[in-house]
């Protein structure tokens, strides 16, 4: 992970939708610091949810999408006695949202051959209808959480 930074305090609503959530999504998508960049990325795959979702607008369909992206319990490691438990916990609301952009760019990233706005718009409406890798993903997390309830007296 890089250096943290305040962010949050400093977000300023994107300017096509005034979403807070948007605009942090457009911060994660920079790379370089090349804020134009992500920004265009991001409007292009907006555009294309536009075009392919008719029931519903797209600054909606994103929140929607991130919104199933995000895990609602994860395994944390926990050494007790010499063993490294697996312990399901809760995850707080901050964590949750940056889990669900993190893993919706990285099921783009991970994607080969197409601009970035195609896989971009691709994965928004696949979590959308809660599929994808990012959903996946989220799924994969809960069923490890679900295994490892035995340890649940451990947490913290």
């Amino acid at each position: 992970m890089g250096k943290i930074t305040a962010s949050r305090e400093q977000l300023i609503p994107d300017p096509r939708y005034g979403s807070l959530l948007a605009s942090k999504f457009i911060n994660c998508l920079m790379v370089d610091g090349k804020k134009s960049v992500a920004q265009s990325v991001f409007y292009k795959a907006m555009d294309i949810v536009a075009q392919k979702v008719t029931d519903a607008e797209p600054i909606e369909v994103f929140n929607r999408a991130l919104e199933n992206c995000k895990p609602s319990v994860e395994v944390r490691s926990k050494r007790v006695g010499g063993a490294a438990y697996q312990v399901p916990m809760q995850v707080n609301r901050n964590r949750q949202q940056s889990l669900g952009i993190r893993w919706m760019l990285q099921a783009v990233r991970e994607k080969k051959g197409r601009a970035t706005h195609e896989k971009l718009a691709e994965e928004i409406m696949a979590a959308y209808k809660r599929e994808g890798a990012a959903v996946t993903k989220r799924d994969n997390v809960h069923r490890m959480a679900d295994a490892n309830k035995a340890f649940a007296h451990f947490a913290w």
